[in-house]
């Protein structure tokens, strides 16, 4: 009889090369807005992701130590701003540099409120305002879902994505200009015959 073992490395060796592998993937960048009246704050993610179109609604992972994360808890409601890649300055200061914290985030950028009351940036690829269904807490963050109640969508514009540690824009149509100059085929065309 075979048997198979499996050895589990310790979780805290683990980190540094988790951290390099996830530094692989590329996300697409937003800041989670929470809180209303003077008590809001926010932080920058690439962890927002949509879970269903019926309902409308998404999901993003939190870490739990957090300032946004009690204002979350409390009052339930939460903006996920998807940033264009014009916007890398929203997503240093909601990153924190500079040591800005809540309020001070957001200023030098237009704020809206919809349907819950937190801050929507005007001027995002898309700003959804929604309300927490279920937070499910698990190690140091908590995966929130999110139904989508109102949702903004900004003309066609570059998207700013995070990758190996930098931000990175990412535009359609100047990249299918790259790829032609290489002689890459255009994935929009039928192919030639």
């Amino acid at each position: 009889m075979n048997s198979i073992v499996r050895l589990m490395p310790d979780a805290t060796a683990l980190q540094p090369d988790f951290r390099s592998a996830m530094r692989q993937l590329v996300g697409g960048v937003s800041v989670i807005t929470v809180g209303r009246g003077d008590e809001i704050t926010g932080m920058t993610v690439s962890s927002l992701s949509s879970l269903s179109v019926d309902p409308p609604s998404v999901i993003v992972s939190l870490n739990r130590n957090a300032s946004s994360w009690p204002i979350l808890q409390r009052e339930r409601v939460f903006g996920a701003n998807l940033l264009a890649a014009d916007q890398i300055d929203v997503a240093e200061r909601f990153a924190g540099k500079g040591g800005l914290k809540g309020a001070e985030r957001f200023a030098g950028a237009e704020w809206r409120r919809h349907v819950t009351g937190v801050p929507l940036l005007a001027g995002a690829l898309a700003a959804l305002d929604c309300e927490v269904e279920e937070i499910i807490e698990r190690h140091s963050h908590g995966i929130v879902i999110g139904r989508v109640v109102h949702v903004e969508v900004a003309p066609q514009a570059a998207a700013l994505a995070y990758w190996h540690g930098g931000y990175v824009p990412v535009d359609r149509e100047d990249d299918l200009a790259r790829l032609a100059a290489l002689s890459v085929p255009d994935p929009r065309l039928p192919p030639k015959r």
